[in-house]
């Protein structure tokens, strides 16, 4: 059975997106800094962060993600809506989308398919494990997402790429989720980021 995993961003008070989101700052206030690393403005990644993403991305065969972060707006959807991306976005496998709204597969360029799950995320994840076969799923956000698997015990790994800035408010992924028993299993410290990877224990 593929493995499930999660690799998320954090400031080090430990949030995963900014205050004040919307449609027009996804990640809220100061948000998109946290992901400077992977996406830095010059494009070029530092030699340690660049093997870190390639690490955590390459053997992906399906995600899962949460309304919010396909983006749209809450309610029914507008189906000119076809997320944050572009038309090729950075997927390139299935990808599930956790709502409470039906709407049809939505075919990308590169190889992603966004389809749209609305019976919850043990569904989303028997979903993803079926696309994947061997590969591993990753729970790719937001928060609430990220919050559902690691309460539900859903999660066997997840990888903390903790960036040294302070947002003061906004969405945390340990907020309400009991004691998910974490085991350090690597610390790799890049220029501006240190990655942290845990098995999460059962």
């Amino acid at each position: 059975m593929s493995t499930v995993t999660c690799h998320i961003s954090m400031s080090l008070d430990g949030y995963v997106a900014g205050p004040e989101q919307s449609l027009h700052d996804p990640l809220g206030k100061g948000g998109m800094r946290l992901h400077d690393w992977a996406f830095p403005a010059d494009g070029e990644r530092s030699e340690v962060d660049a093997r870190v993403l390639d690490e955590v991305t390459r053997d992906v065969g399906a995600y899962v993600m949460g309304r919010r972060m396909f983006g749209g707006g809450d309610g029914p959807w507008d189906e000119s809506w076809r997320g944050w991306w572009g038309e090729d976005p950075p997927f390139h496998t299935p990808v599930f989308v956790l709502t409470h709204h039906p709407r049809d597969p939505l075919p990308m360029a590169g190889g992603t398919e966004f389809r749209f799950v609305t019976d919850g995320v043990h569904s989303a994840l028997a979903q993803a494990r079926a696309a994947a076969g061997d590969r591993e799923v990753a729970i790719a956000g937001g928060a609430s997402t990220v919050r559902q698997y690691l309460a539900a015990g859903l999660l066997d790994s997840l990888h903390l790429h903790i960036v040294p800035i302070v947002l003061g408010a906004g969405e945390r992924i340990f907020d309400g989720v009991g004691d998910p028993r974490l085991e350090q299993v690597a610390v790799v410290a890049g220029p501006t980021v240190t990655h942290v990877r845990y098995r999460v224990l059962r």
